[in-house]
């Protein structure tokens, strides 16, 4: 069974930085794709950026193209997501995903997503 245990969430002003990790624990964990999702509140889940854990190649929203950076460091099972420029509307939870394989749905789709963290609560003040 994977775990996936998101860290480096805060509370930060217009401009400021976090950098999200996300630790991964399993027997025998060689993901195809690990994701970051977020959730604000009354609104879907949304895609936010990806990275292929043998290739690395990165997918980003359009919203967070250039401000989000999405890295792995396949030694420590463990995706980051340096968030840079933060204003109030990237104020949500933001969930890390593992997916086991190439989805048809793609990897900007929930559903390609097999695992799932709990969450870490990013808050982005005015």
């Amino acid at each position: 069974q994977v775990q996936l245990v998101e860290s480096g969430g805060g509370l930060v002003q217009t401009g400021g930085s976090l950098r999200l990790s996300c630790a991964a624990s399993g027997r025998t964990f060689r993901p195809y794709l690990m994701g970051w999702f977020r959730q604000a509140p009354g609104k879907e889940r949304e895609f936010v950026a990806a990275i292929t854990w043998s290739g690395g190649r990165t997918y980003y929203a359009d919203s967070v193209a250039g401000r989000f950076t999405i890295s792995r460091d396949n030694a420590r099972n463990t995706v980051h997501l340096q968030t840079n420029s933060l204003t109030p509307d990237d104020t949500a939870v933001y969930y890390c995903a593992a997916a086991r394989a190439l989805s048809t749905v793609g990897e900007t789709t929930p559903r390609a997503y097999d695992y799932w963290g709990q969450g870490t609560q990013v808050s982005v003040s005015s």
